[in-house]
């Protein structure tokens, strides 16, 4: 989803929707971001900031500001047109004075047990400074926010993703950071090329010996590097990301028997494949299918 929003102050704008991921870029002026239960971030011009859902947040002109808040989330969006989610009720497409503010916002829902990976490594506030790496494409993106063009949606979209992995490789390249096993052993000429083949082909019927024999390497080789790096063997990692992809087909694709979802993750046998996957989540794919798309219950008093 995105939104791009010019404020007169005072404001406050409500982020309620509890997307996982949510990034802000400032455009012109100036305002805090407010986190719950965190304490508030100044965001200037030029910089970026990165927000970690489910929690709510606030962007407002100033800490304590005397406005009153007005709810931004997916109930105020049209359904998808060409990819995209437009929110509305805060969208202004006026160019504002010398005291207003203009706030860029895309709003990722990757959810899943795939995007966990990413998400458990960042923090509740990720900020990235206006000297960082991003700066040609904010450029762009404040070029292209004040225009109205054919394909401007679109153009926008591609324009935050980049920005979100420009934020991300600046947060994790950081020095002393600590980056996830994963990030750092994608850099790795050897293990990185493994990686990426146990992504692409999660069904084939991999071995040490034909991974080996795929990134150019010996067994023994692969073996300890890959072990080292990312801090499990190759096929246990296999497993546990077959089980992964599993995971998320039984909760995003519904009609999907467990034997299909079973042959999509390289299990010919969806008894070997419910076995393998209880041991990793200690459920069977089908009672983690009911359980992971049964809506919570509803508190007592709350309006359908």
């Amino acid at each position: 989803m995105f939104g791009s929003s010019t404020l007169t102050p005072p404001w406050s704008l409500h982020f309620v929707d509890g997307a996982p991921l949510t990034l802000c870029t400032v455009l012109s002026g100036g305002g805090w971001i407010v986190p719950e239960r965190r304490p508030p971030e100044r965001l200037g011009i030029g910089e970026t900031v990165i927000v970690r859902g489910p929690a709510p947040f606030l962007f407002v002109d100033e800490v304590g500001t005397r406005a009153e808040p007005v709810a931004c989330g997916a109930f105020c969006s049209t359904p998808e047109q060409g990819g995209t989610r437009y929110r509305l009720g805060w969208h202004d497409a006026g160019t504002g004075g010398e005291d207003t503010t203009t706030l860029v916002v895309g709003a990722y829902p990757v959810r899943g047990e795939i995007s966990r990976r990413l998400l458990d490594a960042l923090p509740v506030v990720l900020r990235v400074g206006s000297g960082g790496g991003p700066d040609p494409v904010w450029d762009h993106l404040a070029a292209e926010v004040a225009a109205d063009t054919p394909g401007q949606q679109v153009v926008l979209d591609r324009l935050l993703d980049w920005m979100l992995v420009c934020a991300l490789r600046e947060y994790f390249d950081r020095p002393g950071g600590t980056p996830p096993g994963w990030y750092s052993a994608g850099r790795d000429p050897v293990v990185g090329s493994a990686l990426r083949l146990l992504h692409g082909e999660p069904a084939a019927p991999w071995t040490v010996a034909s991974l080996a024999g795929r990134t150019g390497v010996s067994r023994a080789t692969l073996a300890k590097r890959f072990t080292d790096l990312v801090g499990e063997p190759p096929l246990t990692y296999l497993t546990r990301w077959r089980m992964t992809l599993a995971a998320d087909l039984l909760t995003e694709r519904e009609t999907m028997t467990v034997a299909e979802v079973a042959r999509a993750v390289g299990y010919s046998d969806a008894f070997a494949f419910s076995a393998a996957f209880k041991r990793a989540r200690g459920i069977s794919p089908s009672a983690y299918r009911r359980t992971a798309t049964t809506p919570p219950p509803q508190p007592a008093g709350t309006p359908p």
